[in-house]
């Protein structure tokens, strides 16, 4: 199925590069949005089903998969509102680019859930970098130039490394005699594989995802794609693409966590997570750009994932469920970021406030997204995050949780600042003769997905905490 999914998907985006019909152009993305939910909708059926060695539809792959097709239906509806509120701007090129690129990342990004070749997933992640690098530079400015070629620049690095980090794999595996890299084969053949080519390995790999998981060192390319990009791109990019990087690290992680060397890589992991947090908390203290704010939130939570699951026990649990709820919230707030620029013309949180005046949806929105993504009651992440302070204290991590909580206070006061500021203090010099009436049913779709994540976190369905659980077996 994976097969017939990536097909379609590459015949549709050719059909959506190449047309010129506005119409024929909306149809073809409402076909390629019923074609992902319905491959979502087989695999979870299917799942544990594989008829391929380079694809494995498992637990945690299902989980992501159904996650990014929840968030696609708002950020293709939100991506049309776009296209159409700057139509004056779009070309029939322009806008078939866009569409068909934002296809060709969605579906790389979906086969990468489900990848169970280490080669195969860099290859996808190639794929993501290439299209998103499309939609980075959609306006076709000096300034999207520069952060599309930061981006690139960064990815290919990162890329690098990874198949660098592939080529010692191999070395690990050709003196034990293995010749399939399959995660599987990996994780069944450990014991084998010669643990300094290993070692090496994992660093290097490890290292070139934090590109695409949002972690230090790599994690500025992120940050620049997700200012650049149109909203509903910066959507996608701060909750799928990330995710592609979590499922790249936690597969390779499940290898080296069988291993007497389980140890020595929760502490790379730790290291990286907790400047990663620290990086997030300076930034988002300082910064002023308030889309720049929502994708420094973006590492601060993987930040926390990753500390989940370097900690083991319910933090590998809770970890999973984590970066299945930010992958509902943070859409959310990129989506409304859209909104907010139409009201302002800015994106400076200099220029913004007073919003509960001019768009009353979307500020009280705004309220909810600030609680839910900084995991404060009732938000869903609250419980993933505590399970994971759980897991800290557990594992006698005291001054690192301590280190934590500290960090992650100062980000909730520097994330409160500016949102506060924006729906209360007013503004500064602004003209209120043009601001444009918004709808509130265009804020329908994003209240939905936070409704969504709180309900999965409080009252998470037994099949879903069966799937999560077998994710955790892959380590365990």
């Amino acid at each position: 199925m994976v097969y017939l999914f990536l097909v379609c998907s590459a015949l549709l985006a050719i059909g959506l590069f190449i047309n010129k019909n506005r119409l024929v152009n909306y149809v073809l993305v409402s076909v390629y949005g019923i074609l992902l939910v319905t491959f979502g909708v087989y695999e979870f059926v299917n799942q544990g089903i594989s008829h391929s060695l380079f694809f494995k539809p498992d637990s945690l792959g299902v989980l992501l998969l159904s996650a990014l097709c929840i968030i696609s239906i708002p950020v293709l509806f939100h991506s049309y509102r776009y296209i159409e509120l700057h139509k004056e701007s779009e070309t029939p090129h322009s806008r078939g680019m866009y569409f068909g690129a934002l296809a060709i990342l969605m579906s790389a990004s979906g086969a990468a859930y489900l990848s169970n070749h280490i080669a195969v997933t860099w290859i996808l992640i190639e794929i993501t970098t290439l299209s998103a690098s499309l939609l980075i530079y959609h306006h076709r400015s000096v300034k999207a130039l520069e952060g599309t070629w930061k981006y690139v620049f960064i990815c290919a690095i990162s890329i690098t490394l990874v198949y660098v980090g592939i080529l010692f794999l191999s070395l690990a595996m050709k003196q034990a005699g293995i010749d399939d890299m399959s995660y599987d084969s990996l994780i069944k053949n450990y014991s084998l594989l010669n643990p300094f080519w290993l070692k090496l390995a994992f660093l290097f790999i490890f290292t070139g995802f934090t590109a695409k998981l949002g972690l230090v060192p790599m994690y500025t390319a992120g940050i620049d794609a997700k200012d650049k990009a149109p909203g509903p791109v910066s959507a996608i990019l701060a909750s799928a693409l990330m995710n592609v990087g979590f499922v790249s690290v936690y597969r390779t992680y499940a290898v080296i966590a069988h291993t007497p060397y389980h140890g020595w890589a929760n502490g790379v992991i730790i290291i990286a997570a907790i400047l990663t947090v620290f990086v997030a908390a300076v930034y988002m203290t300082r910064v002023k750009n308030i889309k720049r704010l929502f994708a420094y939130s973006g590492i601060e939570h993987m930040g926390v994932v990753m500390l989940g699951l370097a900690a083991g026990g319910i933090g590998i649990y809770a970890s999973i469920l984590h970066i299945l709820l930010h992958t509902l919230i943070k859409p959310a707030l990129f989506l409304q970021y859209n909104q907010i620029y139409r009201v302002y013309g800015s994106k400076s949180i200099y220029d913004l406030g007073n919003y509960f005046k001019y768009n009353k949806t979307g500020a009280l929105l705004m309220l909810v997204a600030f609680f839910s993504v900084t995991a404060m009651p009732p938000s869903g992440l609250f419980v993933s995050e505590f399970m994971i302070f759980q897991s800290l204290f557990e594992s006698h991590h005291i001054i690192l949780l301590i280190i934590l909580l500290v960090l992650l206070t100062v980000i909730i006061w520097g994330f409160a600042t500016n949102v506060f500021r924006l729906l209360f203090i007013p503004p500064v010099s602004f003209d209120e003769t043009n601001v444009p009436k918004i709808s509130p049913w265009e804020s329908v779709l994003q209240y939905v997905l936070i409704i969504i994540s709180i309900y999965f976190a409080y009252n998470t369905p037994g099949r879903f905490i069966n799937m999560i659980e077998q994710a955790v077996r892959i380590i365990n």
